[in-house]
């Protein structure tokens, strides 16, 4: 039996969950998802808990079971405190700046790099342009939103320039310390 799958999903008492055939609803205090789950899986409501059950024990139903665990322990959290990513820019003249759904960046191209926002996720900037902070209800997407702006220019290993996670480390390189010393 599956380990992650087998355990019980607590909820809140302000998140209301309810089960409508393969549709979970999720409504809580930051806000409402939907959760259509595979029909590998069995979910009921049992008081204060999710319980995730298989209908059998394929290999795929196996896999399922844990993962459908895992989306509604995601969905849960995510109605009840909700995501936050944090992004920092490093590098002289890069920076970020709003203009109405859109998030435009300045990343040392000779062109600025647009960046849509979905519906359902807010953002912020800060610190003069050089951070930005991404919250929403569905993990998902506020991770999809943060990788997106993440690679349109990755921290490089030779000066540490480009987009980031805060807190994530970059592993710098020496560069050419001797060019051209032996050279003929």
């Amino acid at each position: 039996m599956s380990r992650i799958g087998k355990k019980p999903v607590p909820f809140p008492k302000n998140v209301k969950v309810a089960v409508s055939g393969r549709s979970i609803s999720f409504e809580g205090p930051k806000g409402k998802l939907k959760l259509e789950h595979h029909p590998a899986a069995k979910v009921k409501v049992e008081g204060e808990n999710v319980i995730v059950e298989r209908i059998d024990d394929e290999k795929l139903s196996r896999a399922i079971h844990g993962l459908t665990r895992a989306l509604i322990a995601n969905n849960i959290k995510g109605v009840a405190e909700g995501y936050v990513k944090d992004l920092e820019i490093q590098g002289v003249g890069y920076k970020a700046e709003m203009k109405g759904k859109t998030i435009v960046l300045s990343l040392g191209f000779a062109n600025q790099l647009e960046v849509a926002i979905p519906d359902g996720v807010a953002v912020k900037i800060e610190a003069q342009g050089t951070k930005i902070n991404i919250q929403g209800v569905d993990k998902q997407v506020v991770g999809q939103l943060a990788a997106e702006i993440r690679t349109l220019r990755k921290p490089e290993p030779y000066k540490g320039k480009g987009v980031r996670y805060v807190g994530e480390v970059v592993k710098k390189k020496a560069g050419k310390q001797f060019a051209g010393a032996g050279a003929k």
